[in-house]
């Protein structure tokens, strides 16, 4: 066998090798990615479940819920794009916009739970977060374009209102739990960060829970003045006393 035949079989076969190592590297990208995708929606569905599930800690929209049950149903759909061998996919699918249609057609806004004044920080912080996680999906869906802007406008000052009324509902508790340990200080500054707060709103909640933290505030300030004047006579009297001991007429022996 001749010198050049043999160097074209090795490049042949080196090229055959290259190639085979190409495409191999090529389709471990491809199921790398695959995976990467239906990780990344099966995320989507679980989280948006969640937000679904909280539905009986905040007054969730009819608009709210078809968004949260429409993201489910795209990630679904992406889902069965790539993996085409789950049969559970199709009836998952069917199930989730049955759903929908139910939602669009027959809400009813007498169940939607009413808003609920946390009882606690730890509440609160949980109500908020929540909101910030409903508000962050849903900027998500309208830039997507799978909300119309003046839904998403709507929805999203809805979010804001209940945003400020967990905020303020929650600055009243403080307060009121600050006054009964007679931290008359604390208690101006809450009232006062929350008054600040609500000054630059001019809508009906911001009206009447500015007046009602106002009335807080000058009540305390009230009690305060009271408080200070009665320490003041009980001092006077006090002093009162001590004269009226030193100078009293002495007794004669």
């Amino acid at each position: 066998m001749s010198i050049p035949l043999v160097i074209g079989l090795i490049s042949l076969l080196l090229i055959l090798i290259i190639g085979y190592s190409v495409i191999i590297q090529y389709r471990q990208r491809l199921e790398s990615a695959k995976q990467q995708e239906l990780a990344k929606q099966v995320a989507i569905i679980d989280a948006t479940e969640e937000l679904i599930s909280n539905a009986s800690h905040l007054p969730y929209s009819k608009e709210l819920l078809v968004c949260l049950n429409k993201r489910i149903l795209y990630a679904l759909e992406s889902i069965a794009e790539i993996d085409t061998k789950d049969r559970t996919l199709k009836q998952r699918i069917q199930h989730v916009s049955e759903q929908l249609t139910y939602l669009e057609t027959h809400f009813d806004q007498t169940t939607v739970v009413p808003f609920q004044v946390p009882n606690s920080d730890r509440q609160a912080i949980g109500m908020l977060q929540l909101v910030k996680r409903l508000k962050t999906v849903l900027k998500g869906e309208h830039g997507k374009g799978r909300i119309a802007t003046q839904a998403y406008v709507q929805e999203n000052t809805r979010l804001d209102n209940m945003q400020l009324r967990i905020n303020i509902e929650n600055v009243v508790k403080r307060a009121n739990d600050a006054r009964l340990k007679r931290q008359f200080g604390t208690a101006k500054q809450l009232l006062k960060k929350g008054i600040d707060v609500l000054s630059s709103r001019s809508d009906s909640y911001a009206t009447k829970a500015q007046q009602k933290l106002q009335y807080m505030l000058n009540e305390i300030d009230n009690n305060m003045s009271v408080s200070s004047e009665q320490e003041r006579q009980q001092l006077l009297d006090k002093d009162n006393d001590e004269l009226d001991v030193l100078f009293q007429p002495k007794r004669k022996w």
